[in-house]
């Protein structure tokens, strides 16, 4: 391609060297160089995903304002679905070509550019630009918030932004073991819902919690709830520890109360420790099963009840191609109770957590008119098995 090619480290390193808020325009410049790239931008996936806001490099910036574009039945939102590069006749004698940029299955959004000749090799190039512009995106919102504000397509309350800093930086995490997604549609007034998850060498963590109450005072009992949980679990407690310490932190704080499910999946064996602070049952669908059913568990009080009682742990066994999805009862209160959700799992349970999500928050959505009375939220998890060794 000539003197202009940048090896993969030399355009980390050319990212890295730049202000954390120009990576796009350090990819779109090598895009051109190395093969005459026009019209690049970065589309970013709004915090709902609903709609994307089109990021254009300096070298195409035509001085307009930035462009929303609505992500439901584009070409946009077919190509976040499948995840697959699209190529097609951009109307002037060259190609289009639209990549996702998605990183550990979680989509940051979409990279988009025209070519005037793009073979198989060059086309296969710009999606590992693509896939680095990824990586690149994933280290430099630490430093700008740039891909944070960029979003935002509409206006966000307080409680709201609280909230939002309280979910992991990806909504879905791909591994040998597992694939998971989850998703939050807020109600107009915050309810106080969270979802959290991390992965350590042997363990899955998981959590979903509903904070009593609604806007800020929610946002603040949900904040001092994952805070305590977030640092019972970086001090290597289990799922009984974390409980106790969740309860003991809302006991001493006088805040209110909040229900929970707390996850810790063995990735060696599948098997997971389970405590259900007065929430919501799972529901699951077992790889050859012929409907889903309701994960019959315990329920202990919730956090912060003053009442005498202790938490306990229980124990539930994943199976290879078992999909286990926790929600929270935004998802079948009200006008969301006229959902059937075991109908959507069954009808989705051979797409990607990331639709599952998507299908049945939009139906939550939908049968609420838009205008939710409390959060609704939903993690789905596909348990593939413990990684084998070859030979």
């Amino acid at each position: 391609m000539g003197g202009g090619d940048l090896e993969l480290g030399q355009l980390l390193a050319a990212a890295e060297a730049a202000p954390p808020g120009e990576s796009v325009e350090v990819v779109a410049n090598d895009l051109r160089k190395r093969f005459g790239a026009e019209r690049v931008s970065f589309l970013f996936v709004d915090l709902v995903g609903h709609r994307l806001l089109r990021l254009i490099t300096q070298a195409d910036d035509g001085g307009g304002a930035a462009e929303r574009i609505d992500l439901e039945g584009s070409v946009y939102d077919a190509v976040l679905r499948s995840q697959r590069q699209h190529v097609e006749p951009d109307g002037l004698g060259g190609r289009r070509v639209i990549s996702p940029v998605t990183n550990r299955g979680d989509c940051i959004g979409l990279l988009e550019l025209t070519l005037q000749n793009a073979d198989d090799t060059v086309l296969a190039q710009i999606e590992d630009a693509a896939h680095a512009l990824a990586y690149i995106i994933v280290t430099d919102r630490r430093f700008t918030d740039l891909y944070h504000a960029g979003r935002r397509t509409t206006r966000t309350s307080l409680a709201a932004e609280i909230q939002h800093q309280l979910l992991p930086s990806a909504s879905c995490c791909e591994a040998p073991q597992f694939t998971l997604a989850a998703g939050l549609v807020p109600a107009d007034d915050i309810g106080g819902d969270t979802y959290d998850f991390t992965l350590d060498r042997d363990t899955l963590h998981l959590s979903i919690t509903d904070a009593m109450g609604h806007d800020t005072h929610s946002a603040l009992l949900a904040t001092l709830l994952v805070g305590a949980l977030r640092g019972a679990r970086r001090s290597g407690c289990d799922a009984l520890q974390q409980a106790r310490r969740a309860h003991d932190a809302l006991l001493t704080h006088s805040r209110g109360l909040a229900t929970g499910q707390l996850l810790c999946i063995s990735l060696a064996t599948g098997t997971c420790e389970l405590v259900n602070a007065g929430h919501p049952r799972p529901l699951r669908l077992r790889k050859g099963a012929t409907e889903v059913e309701e994960v019959q568990l315990a329920a202990n009080l919730p956090f912060g009840v003053a009442a005498p009682g202790s938490y306990r742990v229980q124990q539930l066994q994943l199976l290879p191609g078992d999909r286990l999805v926790l929600l929270t009862d935004g998802m079948q209160e009200r006008g969301a109770g006229a959902v059937d959700l075991a109908s959507l799992m069954w009808d989705t349970r051979a797409s990607h957590p990331r639709e599952a999500v998507r299908t049945l928050t939009t139906a939550v959505l939908d049968a609420c008119r838009g205008n939710l009375r409390d959060d609704a939220t939903v993690l789905v998890l596909d348990w593939h098995g413990p990684q084998r060794e070859d030979g």
